[in-house]
């Protein structure tokens, strides 16, 4: 007899086809540059925007507001930029639609909370891997602690840092569907995994780009501080000079890809 699986977030489904398969929106007439950043700065697009360095290329319908898709060009190659939706589930929708639509080359740039004190406000941090503690990625890969970025994609982040003699971290990203219970046990035993931060979409990103062989990676900045008894937010979103730094580095990663 079948060995029953304890949950359902462990029935891998493999790689069946699924009965809503993502695919080219109606009423894209054009494929999207294949390189791709997801900026999830939205005071950094609009800035952009303003600027004229955006232009607004297609608009994807959903309940509520429309997905805003960008095309940005700078030397030898246009970029496709766009803000995905916050948690695993919704961001992971984007990058599906992004696929379909054509982009194969992805750097995302967001926040992250710190598991470390120590680690001041806006410092640079490259996930070489992500735990997986969220839903969404183990309907895409078989059941694992961990899910790792692409190698090509990571390079190219940590040559631009080089180059640029910014400081960065790298390592361990702690995945969470359930920020408002990040509790100082879990927290303790992430430090100990080797965890620098914790966000809601890294392991989910991986997850989708591995299972649909796409190059990806993220950068993140150090926001708000869980690591005490206490949260302290340190204003993390007005690091303003920063996310504008991680999206003008994450235009310059992704061309290099």
């Amino acid at each position: 007899m079948k060995k029953k699986i304890s949950s359902p977030i462990l029935e891998f489904p493999g790689n069946a086809r699924a009965v809503i398969e993502p695919r080219a929106a109606r009423g894209v007439s054009e494929s999207l540059a294949a390189r791709c950043v997801l900026c999830f700065f939205p005071e950094v697009i609009e800035r952009a925007r303003r600027k004229k360095e955006l232009v607004l290329q297609h608009k994807l319908p959903g309940e509520g507001d429309p997905l805003k898709i960008y095309r940005y060009r700078s030397g030898r190659h246009a970029i496709t930029v766009c803000r995905p939706g916050l948690t695993a589930p919704f961001a992971a929708a984007t990058l599906e639609s992004l696929i379909a639509l054509g982009c194969r080359q992805f750097i995302a740039c967001g926040g992250a909370g710190v598991l470390d004190g120590q680690i001041p406000p806006g410092r640079v941090i490259l996930p070489s891997s992500a735990l997986r503690d969220e839903g969404l990625s183990y309907h895409y890969l078989k059941p694992a602690r961990t899910v790792r970025p692409h190698s090509k994609a990571l390079a190219a982040l940590r040559t631009v840092c080089r180059q640029g003699q910014i400081p960065y971290l790298s390592g361990r990203t702690w995945t969470t569907d359930a920020f408002y219970r990040e509790t100082p046990a879990q927290i303790r035993r992430r430090r100990a995994e080797a965890c620098l931060c914790v966000e809601m979409e890294a392991a989910a990103f991986f997850a989708v780009a591995r299972f649909r062989k796409v190059a990806f990676a993220q950068v993140l900045y150090a926001g708000d501080d869980v690591s005490g008894k206490t949260w302290k937010p340190r204003a993390w979103r007005k690091q303003f000079q920063v996310r504008e730094q991680l999206f003008r580095l994450s235009l310059d990663a992704v061309s290099r890809i």
